[in-house]
């Protein structure tokens, strides 16, 4: 009998593979998502603050957030980070994430 075909030790064996490839590329993608949110996040208060100093050449002086929205320079949804952060404006027109040191 010259059957072709995997046997149960080998189907096992390429399981086990599969199952280290995945314990072991899972962790290091997770990992990266946090560094995604921190650079989107700073993208946004970066795009925020171009908003703020068009408003400021506009109007001459500096919003709040609330202002940037009523005046149509930025949407609801462009007021906080895509991890829920809110984002604000401090009195020298400095956009930040809500709760960091708007200093740096």
């Amino acid at each position: 009998m010259n059957e072709k075909g995997f046997t149960l030790i080998e189907m096992l064996i390429v399981l086990l593979i599969i199952s280290v490839l995945i314990l072991v590329t899972i962790p290091n993608v997770t990992k990266h998502f946090s560094t995604i949110d921190e650079k989107g996040c700073s993208a946004y208060v970066s795009m925020v603050q171009g908003q703020v100093e068009a408003y400021r050449v506009d109007k001459m002086e500096y919003p709040t957030v609330a202002q940037l929205i009523e005046e149509g320079y930025i949407s609801t949804d462009e007021a906080k980070c895509p991890s829920g952060e809110k984002i604000t404006i401090d009195q020298a027109g400095k956009a930040a994430v809500e709760g960091t040191d708007k200093s740096s």
